[in-house]
């Protein structure tokens, strides 16, 4: 199975990072390796000194497809859930200073938590949906889908003409503004309006 992620999709998102606003999906990849399931414990790896959460909504493919038309989309999908995309951003700096591909400060071992699923049926609107992070008890992060630069069904086409997408792949879809570091002992438990998606700690 392939994890597909997008980047720089939240217009304030971009600007705590000091990224432009993108004319086209930014989109990396995670291999499997990179799924963190069932509430296991996040383990900081020993080669960053600032890893950073990302609260994403994802959705699960449930369809083969290949250079899909956004009206059509919506055919490809029937769940909708929360993840975390761990990102060593002291190792993404300094890549992309020095012109360097950072697929290793995004796709590392864990770095993509995969919470709970939802059945797309329950959204009136795909692109109107509130989720949120809390760390310690304390809301860190808060989004809605209506703020995405690149609607859910534009991803799912834009994707779709580079990788055939398969049962069981996944989108990242981006996240909103609030990132920020995690820290040993931690416990972050996120949220799909009042949905508890996942809930883990940091080691």
């Amino acid at each position: 199975m392939k994890i597909f992620a997008i980047g720089q999709n939240y217009s304030e998102h971009n600007k705590e990072l000091n990224n432009a606003t993108p004319t086209e999906p930014v989109v990396f990849l995670k291999p499997d390796t990179a799924l963190l399931r069932n509430n296991k414990p996040f383990f900081i790896p020993d080669f960053t000194n600032e890893l950073h959460y990302e609260t994403e909504l994802i959705i699960k493919f449930n369809r083969i497809g290949k250079n899909i038309e956004p009206r059509f989309a919506h055919r490809y999908y029937s769940e909708i859930g929360l993840g975390i995309d761990f990102t060593a951003r002291d190792v993404q700096r300094k890549l992309k200073a020095e012109g360097k591909p950072w697929e290793i400060s995004k796709a590392f071992d864990n770095s993509a938590v995969i919470g709970n699923f939802l059945p797309a049926t329950e959204f009136e609107d795909i692109q109107n949906i509130s989720f949120s992070l809390d760390i310690n008890g304390k809301t860190v992060q808060q989004g809605n889908s209506k703020d995405m630069i690149f609607p859910v069904n534009e991803l799912i086409a834009y994707v779709s003409r580079f990788f055939t997408i398969k049962i069981g792949d996944i989108l990242f879809t981006g996240t909103p503004v609030g990132v920020g570091k995690v820290a040993i002992n931690d416990r972050l438990q996120g949220y799909i309006g009042t949905n508890k998606m996942f809930d883990f700690n940091i080691k």
